[in-house]
């Protein structure tokens, strides 16, 4: 079960930096919009609407990178930490939702809990 959680800790922090990496897209993309209509009202909309989104993007993929990193070093808070993100990756279909199964396979078993407490 060990190298299922190593897996999963993996698991979580790719899942997360690709979270990142596509709220740092759609800020760039939205405020390269803004700026290729050279109107200033467009430009300050979708720039905000672009920070918005990054943000938010941003705030949600913490705790799956936190919850990685933690399951790689075995963690007993890590577990906790990683079952809410999983519970809360179910909402993304498809990829969010396998993780999110898969998360909870591998956190909820007797000999995980063992291990990581």
């Amino acid at each position: 079960m060990k190298k299922h959680i190593e897996l999963l800790g993996i698991l979580h922090l790719v899942y997360s930096s690709l979270a990142l990496a596509i709220g740092a897209f759609c800020f760039i993309l939205m405020s390269g919009i803004g700026f290729l209509t050279h109107d200033a009202l467009a430009m300050s909309i979708l720039g905000t609407i672009g920070t918005v989104v990054c943000v938010l993007i941003t705030v949600l993929a913490i705790p799956g990178i936190i919850a990685g990193i933690g399951l790689l070093k075995m963690k007993s808070w890590a577990r906790i930490v990683a079952i809410i993100v999983g519970c809360l990756n179910l909402l993304h279909f498809p990829f969010g939702t396998a993780l999110g199964v898969y998360t909870l396979w591998v956190l909820l078993n007797d000999e995980s809990r063992n291990l990581l407490s």
